[in-house]
């Protein structure tokens, strides 16, 4: 990474070991959302993003919340609590998300990261738990599930992420949405991201955010003649975890 490069990560206020991670993992110039919404939280204001996939989202979100989970340091007990909550609409997009939060955030600062979806046995979810835990990412379902049964403690959450709020919505988890909310103490940072603002998301937005900052990111149309960017992704997947990646 040339120095014009992580120069414009660094601008952006990201700390050096941050900084550090993004440049072993091959990270270049930060994308539009990125450069647009890492500020804002990094100043611990709400957010309300909207963007498409494939635009930096998660980066956008993950790296200035590890930031500020590191800064706030341990909690008083010392025990190791959540501090923050993903809502995010797959299991495929929860272990997507945990991966990320878990590059980015294991070797800078430490972080430990339990992605909690349906369909993976929920007691590897429950010792994962009990263990102590930094960033929780999960999906609705299973997080109303866990908050049920008493295994997944909130009461430390600081910082919530609703990743493809419309997505969450469309799938019919606005009850659940609403009770998990409702169960993360106040005050706290929260951040909607969705590639729509149908009435839903903005609904959800205005009774959940506190004067957060806007973000609104389109998608570059090619011109014509110009073929677009294509993205690849390859995952190395355990033979026996195949179906279950693939489900």
């Amino acid at each position: 990474m040339t120095e014009h490069e992580i120069a414009g990560f660094a601008g952006l206020g990201l700390a050096d070991a941050l900084l550090t991670s993004l440049a072993a993992l091959g990270y270049e110039n930060p994308t539009p959302t990125q450069r647009e919404a890492i500020p804002p939280l990094l100043q611990g204001r709400d957010l309300l993003g909207q963007a498409a996939t494939g635009t930096g989202k998660t980066a956008a979100s993950a790296l200035p919340l590890l930031q500020r989970i590191a800064a706030e340091g341990a909690s008083e007990d010392d025990q190791r609590k959540a501090r923050a909550l993903v809502l995010v609409p797959t299991r495929e997009l929860a272990m997507q998300v945990a991966e990320a939060f878990h590059k980015y955030g294991h070797q800078a600062f430490g972080t430990c990261v339990v992605p909690v979806y349906g369909g993976q046995a929920i007691s590897h979810q429950l010792r994962a738990l009990r263990r102590g835990v930094d960033v929780i990412v999960a999906t609705p379902g299973r997080a109303v599930d866990h908050l049920n049964r008493g295994s997944m403690d909130l009461s430390g959450v600081q910082f919530v992420v609703l990743d493809e709020a419309d997505e969450m919505l469309d799938m019919g988890f606005a009850d659940e949405l609403e009770a998990i909310l409702q169960a993360v103490p106040r005050p706290r940072q929260t951040a909607l991201l969705s590639a729509t603002m149908a009435g839903r998301v903005s609904a959800i937005a205005e009774k959940h955010l506190s004067n957060p900052a806007r973000v609104t990111i389109r998608r570059e149309t090619p011109s014509e003649g110009e073929i677009p960017g294509v993205r690849q992704i390859a995952y190395v997947v355990p033979r026996q975890h195949k179906l279950t990646a693939l489900g």
